[in-house]
């Protein structure tokens, strides 16, 4: 089993962050107003909480999870080193940040913490393309998961897996 210890601090930053890098890159992909925005960084935030209160993805995560959670009781921002510059950029740069974060666990962690890792990622992502529905008027004819969402959940998919 890999913890802490195995990364330098720049790669453990990475781990922490890589959640909401995940919920910011669905966020992005469909800009709503900022009710969806706090839906969809809420969800995030309660996939970390879920996973560092006793979730299933090992103790891998479980230990990033925990330490997101003692730095946001700290009113630490988990996304404070990282800055996305605006428009059609941001989406390659968030992509690029996650490949790297993919990369990482994919060379220091066993196979299995690797890919609880890529799981729980993937799952902030759906959670936040969930968090809240999407077009519509009023509601009506609205979609749970709006296209660019879905497009950025496939972009996800592809960053986030083993690597051959």
């Amino acid at each position: 089993m890999t913890s802490k210890a195995d990364y330098t601090d720049e790669e453990w930053t990475r781990l922490k962050r890589a959640p909401f890098v995940a919920g910011m890159a669905i966020s992005l992909s469909d800009p709503g107003g900022p009710i969806e925005a706090i839906k969809e960084t809420a969800a995030t935030l309660r996939v970390v909480m879920e996973e560092a209160e006793g979730g299933t993805h090992g103790d891998l995560v479980g230990e990033v999870a925990r330490e997101v959670k003692e730095e946001a009781s700290a009113r630490k921002n988990p996304l404070r080193d990282f800055k996305p510059t605006s428009g059609a950029t941001a989406s390659v740069e968030i992509l690029d940040e996650l490949r790297e974060t993919n990369r990482i666990v994919s060379e220091k962690a066993t196979a299995d913490e690797a890919q609880a890792m890529r799981a729980w990622l993937l799952a902030a992502a759906q959670e936040s393309a969930n968090a809240a529905k999407e077009g519509g008027f009023f509601g009506f004819h609205a979609k749970r998961v709006s296209e660019g969402e879905q497009k950025m959940l496939d972009s996800l998919a592809e960053v986030l897996a083993a690597p051959q």
